[in-house]
């Protein structure tokens, strides 16, 4: 059992009672009934930290294409879609995170479609609704109606919070407002040289997309929400790529929690978050999948390796990420990113029953040397055998074969034909 606010324990074992853990240890000193799992390793259901669910088919949309371009094509297949068909396709990414041992997403929803999806399948989120715009109309009508229509799917476990999308697309006025709700808030920050060179002069790729755009501040978006006071732990950037040193200081200095995305990172072209640099400056680091819209899945196993495996190309060391710190980003890290530290994210006696079974028989990793590296670099979503939620199984091995999963991707895989049809109706 890997607890990861502690040290590995062998035959280890967590006792449940109403959703919470009560105890972790030895599985023989635990009181109850024992459910055992051979050649696997139990862990904390993992945090993924930066999620659009509604975007599960989107994958391969654009590949290649410049940011901008790529963003465009994105928001015009997005309004091919009814709430209801984003609200399947959700249903189908909410299924796979559970299947790759997610138990918490922060989603940042575009129609609030997550909400829906993540109180039917029992995944636990932070549904961001997005706001764009120059000032804070918005805030009275999409995210006031879409808030309204969500209402009934939130609860304990599926919370409602705003995401201002971005400063070249959000003003600092919008911000100021959303971070008046007094709600958990979520933003993407310097995600690409192109936003930055925006933001500063008016120009670049985004240029292109100017009439869609608040005007250019003059100065990077990080340096704008430090002038205008908009920093603080109640925020959480996706991204942070194209980062100096000055702005990874404000980024500590005013508590911002980061979220790293090192798929989506790459696979735009955008670079690779300073990741080392922000931990050593003391910033509350995660890590998080983006969406199949950018990064091929909800697979965090993939994407702790390619956390770990840029991480040491960037500073050409083998022990620049190692893979102990790899699963305390998936997991911890992530939860303290996000504000939940007390309440997910590791093994601890009074914490959400949030769990993670993860079976390594027939790998090449047994017998492990290190049961650490052994999940890091072995696990895949086909080795977990068990997701609990509250201590509510909510995925089992032997799910993905059942009528259910096969109905979800039939229907998510429609709506994808819609959208790529040449007339927005048909099938592809």
């Amino acid at each position: 059992m890997l607890p990861v606010e502690g040290a590995p324990i062998e035959h280890g074992g967590v006792a449940v009672a109403d959703g919470r853990i009560v105890a972790v240890g030895p599985a023989e000193e635990l009181d109850g009934e024992v459910e055992r799992f051979a050649k696997a390793v139990i862990l904390p259901g993992f945090v993924n930290a930066h999620t659009h669910l509604e975007y599960a088919v989107y994958g391969g949309f654009g590949d290649g294409l410049p940011f901008a371009s790529w963003l465009s094509l994105h928001i015009e297949r997005k309004r091919r879609l009814a709430f209801s068909d984003m609200v399947a396709v959700a249903r189908l990414g909410a299924a796979e995170c559970l299947a790759s041992g997610v138990t918490t997403v922060a989603d940042a929803s575009f129609s609030g479609a997550a909400a829906a999806a993540c109180a039917e399948l029992g995944l636990r989120a932070i549904v961001y609704l997005e706001v764009f715009g120059a000032g804070e109309e918005e805030l009275g009508t999409r995210f006031a109606q879409n808030r309204e229509r969500i209402a009934p799917s939130l609860s304990e476990r599926v919370t409602l919070g705003i995401s201002p999308h971005a400063p070249y697309t959000a003003s600092p006025e919008l911000y100021r407002s959303a971070l008046a709700l007094g709600l958990p808030v979520a933003t993407h920050l310097a995600e690409t040289p192109g936003e930055n060179e925006w933001l500063r002069h008016g120009s670049g790729p985004l240029a292109a997309l100017a009439a869609h755009l608040p005007p250019p501040p003059g100065e990077t978006g990080i340096r704008v929400l430090a002038r205008e006071g908009l920093l603080s732990a109640k925020l959480t950037a996706a991204h942070c790529v194209d980062v100096d040193a000055e702005e990874i200081e404000l980024l500590a200095r005013h508590d911002v929690g980061v979220v790293h995305c090192p798929r989506s990172n790459a696979l735009l072209g955008c670079g690779v978050a300073p990741v080392e640099a922000l931990r050593a400056a003391g910033v509350r680091v995660g890590l998080g999948t983006d969406s199949p819209a950018s990064a091929p899945s909800f697979d965090l196993f993939e994407e702790m390796r390619a956390a770990v495996g840029l991480a040491r190309a960037c500073a050409r060391r083998a022990d620049a990420l190692d893979a102990r710190a790899a699963l305390e980003l998936a997991t911890i890290g992530s939860a303290r990113a996000l504000g939940l530290g007390a309440e997910v994210g590791s093994l601890v006696p009074g914490k959400r029953a949030d769990l993670a079974v993860v079976s390594l028989a027939g790998s090449s990793h047994l017998p492990w040397e290190d049961p650490v590296a052994a999940v890091v670099l072995g696990g895949r979503p086909e080795r977990v055998c068990r997701t609990i939620v509250g201590g509510v199984p909510r995925y089992t091995g032997e799910s993905r074969g059942d009528s259910g999963w096969h109905e979800l991707r039939r229907i998510a895989a429609s709506v994808r034909g819609r959208m790529l049809a040449p007339d927005g109706t048909g099938s592809a």
